[in-house]
């Protein structure tokens, strides 16, 4: 990673990340946006459908610094900016990263699991940062502005295990243009498996057929993120079987696995079709 003047890096770009058209056209017109103000970005869907891998190389296609925020842990307000602490018996302020990357030109600010903190009003200062105005008082740091060009991405998961967008807070939510995120297309995951770990295309396709087959199963439905087909295609690289690899990566019943991977063999490896998505790499 590159390092600028303001001592935050910026990331190195990834080989084989790809996105629908759509999404790219839209990361075009929120760099060029940026050029007249900061913007907000909601990226929102299913666990490791690369959200936040999209958040990086948004950055660094962009050349841009990028500060990464765990929201989660946040448990009250104007945390992100510091908080006092203890030290030989006197009380001082410690600021955080957070107000030094808001101020810092054209960075990219990673809000992670933006509806997830551990008390909902530990999120009321951000009101301030992601309106209009973009700047807040605190009274340890004074006035801080939002710098030109920045641009917030906040990200968060979707699916029945976890907390929807509809229950992050509507005023907070009205900041953000929104995009929303997917698995990829069987035949662009199958490539992205391939070239990623270098396993075989014949390899890389069993392992898409697998976890479609368990995305969709009808009984017990199980998350197969595609970071999780990633790990499994590794693993496949270093000598596991597929049904190893799937066994050793995922709590999955074994009697439903075996189930799938007779399936997928009595239909002699036939595949998923596209839903007609055009992706292109990113």
């Amino acid at each position: 990673m590159a390092e600028t003047e303001h001592g935050l890096e910026i990331p190195q770009r990834e080989e084989h990340f790809f996105l629908p058209q759509d999404i790219i056209d839209n990361l075009g017109r929120i760099e060029a946006l940026s050029q007249r103000h900061p913007v907000n970005v909601l990226a929102a869907g299913r666990q490791g459908c690369g959200k936040s891998t999209m958040v990086r190389q948004f950055a660094a296609r962009n050349n841009r610094p990028l500060a990464a925020f765990q929201i989660g842990i946040l448990s009250e307000p104007g945390q992100l900016f510091g908080e006092h602490r203890l030290k030989d018996g006197e009380t001082y302020y410690q600021q955080f990263l957070f107000p030094q990357a808001i101020q810092t030109p054209g960075c990219v600010i990673h809000l992670e699991e933006i509806n997830r903190p551990e008390h909902p009003k530990a999120l009321n200062m951000l009101f301030s940062v992601l309106s209009q105005d973009r700047q807040v008082w605190t009274d340890e740091l004074g006035l801080i502005k939002v710098a030109p060009g920045v641009v917030f991405f906040a990200t968060l998961n979707e699916g029945e295990e976890f907390v929807g967008t509809e229950m992050l807070d509507a005023a907070l939510r009205d900041r953000f243009y929104v995009t929303l995120m997917d698995y990829l297309t069987p035949q662009v995951e199958t490539n992205v498996l391939h070239l990623k770990t270098g396993i075989s295309p014949a390899d890389a396709q069993t392992i898409v057929n697998v976890a479609g087959q368990l995305r969709k199963n009808a009984q017990e439905p199980v998350t197969v993120s595609t970071r999780h087909t990633l790990m499994i295609a590794e693993m496949v690289a270093v000598g596991a079987t597929v049904k190893e690899a799937f066994a050793e990566s995922l709590q999955v019943s074994r009697d439903i696995l075996e189930s799938v991977l007779l399936s997928l063999h009595l239909q002699t490896g036939a595949t998923e079709k596209s839903n007609g998505s055009r992706y292109n790499a990113y």
